[in-house]
C-alpha cells in the first residue's frame, strides 16, 4: 500500500466466505465481525531547503557556501549533493514536483549540511541540489529546490556573443547567441537555465547551426541563464538574459567590466519618443541617480559598482533587474604582483647581504687569531734560542752577541738587566791600493770582534737613568 496524504487514519478489517448450494445455483457470503481499529499516522516525507550565501553571482577566485536544511526538527542527517546538467544518456534522472531533470552526485558527502566552493572557478556554473537521509534503512528526504549558482572568470576559453549586445530584450523580437573561441569555436554548445526548464541545451528551444543559436520570436520563457558548454565539461561566463512585456528596457553590458573603464548604462523604450526620456537608476534596489535623459556614465567604475541594475520611467514603467559583473584590472593585477615580487626580492638581497656580512666577520676574526698564534710561536721559538738573533737582514751578515755575566759575582747583572749595550759589527771591503778596484772578499776572509758587557760602577749607575743604552761599533775591515 503506497501513503500519499499526511494524516491518522484507522484502519479495521473483517474476513468473508461465499457458500454455494447443489440442486439449484445460489450462495451466500458469511463475514465475521470487524476487528479492534487501528489508528496509523502518515507524515510527509522532511523536505530539504538549498540556499547560498553571499549571493548566486560570482567572479572567479570569490568563496560561496551552499547550505542544506532539513524541514524535520530529527538531527544525525547526512548529506548528499547534486547538480543539474542537460539531458545526456546515462545520466540519473529526478521526478519530483520540480519537473524532470538530469543530475550528477558530487563526490562530496557528510554530515555537515554546507557545500563550500572556495575558490570557485568557472565550472562551477550550474544548478546545484541536495538531499539528507538517516537511519538504517535509510529514510531520505526529499530533493531540494534547485539553486543556479553563476560564476563569471577573466579569461574563460570561450566567449558567448549575443546579439543585439544587450542582457535586456522585448518579446516579438529575435536573438542570436553564438560561442566562439580564438581558436576553434566547434564543440560548443549553447545552453540555458529558466525555472520552468530547468537545463535544457538549444536544440530544445532554438534552432542550432554549428555553435550558434537563433531565437525567432522571443517570449517571457526565454528568460533564464544562458552560456556555452563544452562536452569536457568547460563553461564561458554565464549571462543572464531576461525578456520583457512591458514597455522599458535596461541597456548593459553582456559581459564583465574591467575596473577604472567608463560604463554606460541606458534605458530603450518599446516605442521611443523624442520628448521626455528622463529615467531614473537604481543598483541593489537603492536610487543611484536621477538623470534628465536616458542615460546614466560611470566614467571610471570600480568594484562597488557590481550588482543589480534597473531603471525607471515616471511614466512608462521599470525594467527588469540586470548583474553588472565587474573584474580587476589586469595591469592593477600586475602592479601589484610586481611590487610583491620588488619587495619579496629585496628581502632576500637583504637576508643574503647580511650573510655574507656575517661570513666575512667570522672569516676576518678567524684570520686575526690564526696570525695572533704563529706571532706568539715566532716569538717563542726565537726566545729558545741561545741569544744570537739577527739584526739586520740582507747579504751582509750582522749578528750581535750580547751576554750579560755576572764577573763580579754580587748579582748586579740580573739585576741591571735593562742597561743593554750593544754591539754592531760592519764589514767592509778592501781597495786595492794599486789599481784602485775593490779585491774579491774571501769565503774565510771574515774578523769577529769578541764584545763583553761590563756592569757599570754603582755611582755611575744612580745617575743613569733606567733605559741607558751603550753602543759600540767595530769595523771589521778584509
Amino acid at each position: 500500500m503506497t501513503v500519499d496524504n499526511a494524516g491518522e487514519t484507522e484502519y479495521k478489517c473483517h474476513a468473508c466466505r461465499r457458500n454455494y448450494y447443489t440442486g439449484y445455483y445460489y450462495y451466500h457470503y458469511y463475514c465475521t465481525e470487524f476487528s479492534d481499529p487501528v489508528n496509523i499516522t502518515v507524515r510527509e516525507r522532511p523536505g530539504a531547503v538549498l540556499s547560498v550565501s553571499p549571493q548566486s553571482w560570482l567572479t572567479e577566485g570569490d568563496s560561496v557556501t551552499l547550505s542544506c536544511e532539513v524541514t524535520d526538527s530529527s538531527t544525525d542527517w547526512t548529506f548528499s549533493w547534486y547538480t543539474a546538467v542537460p539531458y545526456r544518456d546515462g545520466l540519473t534522472q529526478i521526478k519530483n514536483n520540480h519537473g524532470c531533470i538530469m543530475h550528477v552526485e558530487l563526490s562530496s558527502r557528510g554530515s555537515g549540511g554546507n557545500y563550500i566552493l572556495s575558490p570557485a572557478a568557472l565550472n562551477h556554473t550550474g544548478v546545484y541540489m541536495c538531499r539528507g537521509e538517516r537511519g538504517e534503512p535509510a529514510l531520505h528526504t526529499q530533493y531540494s529546490n534547485p539553486q543556479p549558482l553563476w560564476i563569471t572568470g577573466e579569461s574563460p576559453p570561450v566567449s558567448l556573443i549575443i546579439y543585439p549586445n544587450r542582457t535586456q530584450h522585448f518579446t516579438n523580437a529575435s536573438l542570436s547567441l553564438s560561442c566562439e573561441d580564438q581558436s576553434n569555436s566547434t564543440g560548443w554548445t549553447v545552453s540555458r537555465y529558466t525555472d520552468s526548464e530547468r537545463v535544457l541545451d538549444c536544440s530544445r528551444w532554438g534552432s542550432v547551426t554549428g555553435s550558434t543559436c537563433k531565437i525567432s520570436f522571443l517570449s517571457t520563457s526565454y528568460t533564464g541563464v544562458y552560456w556555452c558548454e563544452s562536452e569536457s565539461g568547460e563553461n564561458s561566463n554565464p549571462v543572464n538574459i531576461t525578456v520583457h512585456d512591458g514597455d522599458v528596457i535596461l541597456e548593459s553590458p553582456v559581459h564583465p567590466v574591467t575596473e577604472g573603464h567608463p560604463l554606460t548604462l541606458r534605458c530603450l523604450y518599446r516605442y521611443p519618443k523624442s520628448s521626455n526620456l528622463r529615467a531614473d537608476f537604481y543598483k541593489d534596489g537603492s536610487v543611484l541617480q536621477t538623470q534628465t535623459t536616458g542615460d546614466m556614465i560611470i566614467r571610471t567604475i570600480s568594484k562597488s559598482d557590481e550588482g543589480f541594475h534597473h531603471c525607471k520611467h515616471p511614466e512608462r514603467g521599470e525594467s527588469l533587474i540586470s548583474w553588472v559583473s565587474v573584474r580587476a584590472s589586469v595591469s592593477g593585477s600586475r602592479a601589484s604582483g610586481g611590487t610583491v615580487g620588488v619587495a619579496v626580492g629585496l628581502g632576500f638581497l637583504f637576508i643574503a647581504l647580511l650573510i655574507l656580512m656575517i661570513l666575512l666577520w667570522s672569516y676576518k676574526r678567524k684570520k686575526e687569531n690564526q696570525t695572533s698564534e704563529q706571532n706568539q710561536i715566532r716569538s717563542g721559538a726565537e726566545d729558545s734560542q741561545s741569544g744570537l738573533t739577527p739584526l739586520q737582514a740582507g747579504s751582509e751578515h750582522i749578528y750581535a752577541a750580547v751576554d750579560q755575566t755576572d764577573t763580579s759575582g754580587t748579582g748586579e747583572a740580573a739585576a741591571e738587566s735593562r742597561e743593554v749595550t750593544y754591539a754592531q759589527v760592519m764589514k767592509k771591503k778592501k781597495t786595492n791600493r794599486n789599481n784602485g778596484a775593490d779585491a774579491e772578499p774571501s769565503v774565510d776572509d771574515v774578523t769577529y770582534a769578541e764584545i763583553e758587557i761590563k756592569p757599570l760602577k754603582k755611582a755611575k749607575r744612580m745617575k743613569a737613568h733606567t733605559g741607558d743604552y751603550r753602543i759600540q761599533n767595530t769595523v771589521i775591515e778584509e
